[in-house]
């Protein structure tokens, strides 16, 4: 696909504005992290707690493949993305803090974006 640079930033900008309505619009399930008992991990009597919002922390990103087509190229040309160990190249998402509900959310409407320009792309995640 011959894409310009301009409409690479079209594709892009669509891309991260569906990736943001998607992020702001989930409810992550709330968690609660207690200090626990060493070898047991059980939690200790009387020690602390901290309850997190926005549930489970972790990390997201969207790989586009191949490496060398013209949007991959674009991509890291403007370092909105870097070499995926696994082929091609990946952009993180960087925005919501830790919350891993609202980074997949964003990371799966933003490949969806990608898709429906013909561009191969998916999206990944881990639990920090």
């Amino acid at each position: 696909m011959a894409l310009t640079e301009k409409q690479c930033r079209e594709i892009y900008d669509e891309g991260h504005e569906a990736g943001m309505v998607a992020g702001e619009n989930v409810t992550p399930t709330p968690m609660v992290v207690y200090e626990a008992e060493a070898l047991t991990g059980k939690k200790k009597p009387g020690g602390q707690e901290w309850f997190v919002g926005e549930g489970a922390c972790g990390f997201a990103w969207v790989v586009v493949k191949p490496g060398n087509c013209k949007f991959a190229k674009w991509l890291k040309k403007h370092n909105l993305a870097g070499q995926h160990y696994y082929g091609g190249v990946s952009t993180w998402v960087s925005e919501f803090g830790q919350s891993i509900a609202r980074k997949e959310r964003y990371a799966d409407a933003m490949t969806k974006v990608f898709k429906s320009h013909g561009i191969k792309a998916y999206s990944g995640s881990r639990l920090d």
